[in-house]
């Protein structure tokens, strides 16, 4: 989050729709925090609580939202990897051997199905404000939101578990 920007008067619908967001940023954060004591995996472990953290900022510019305040997003920012997902990526086509418990591929499949969902009240939440400067940050936060499901998919990938 940067600098403040400006402040703007949310509508009813608007105030309705942060909430529901700042609902899933919570979930978001309790299920990362779970997620990473259960992994099995340390690589796992650590890539959960990287998207934790993110998850916790994307809680920070909810509520300043809530408070009527736009914060100014950095623009094009790539996740902390510089673009790259944890885990190694199978290379030249080749199949990866599945390796990693069941336990840890339960917790990847809900955690990819949780971003997945969040990402799209993130959509539905961008055409619904009237503020392009809100516009602007929910549509970074869910850029942010669609690469966490790429980072999950690609250590998914590396360990043989996507179908």
């Amino acid at each position: 989050m940067g600098e403040v920007m400006k402040t703007m008067k949310l509508t009813q619908k608007e105030s309705m729709l942060l909430q529901d967001l700042k609902t899933s940023e919570e979930i978001c954060i309790e299920k990362y925090g779970q997620y990473a004591e259960k992994a099995e995996d340390q690589a796992l472990k650590d890539l959960f609580l990287t998207i934790r953290s993110k998850e916790e900022e994307h809680l920070n510019t909810i509520h300043s939202l809530m408070e009527g305040t736009v914060p100014m997003m950095a623009g094009g920012q790539q996740n902390q990897q510089g673009g790259q997902s944890q885990g190694n990526k199978p290379g030249d086509g080749q199949a990866a051997q599945k390796s990693g418990s069941k336990s840890d591929e339960y917790l990847l499949k809900d955690a990819l199905d949780t971003e997945k969902h969040v990402s799209s009240v993130y959509d539905t939440c961008i055409f619904e404000f009237t503020d392009a400067g809100a516009r602007s940050a929910l549509n970074h936060i869910q850029k942010e939101e669609q690469e966490h499901g790429q980072m999950l998919y690609d250590y998914m990938a590396a360990h043989g578990m996507c179908a």
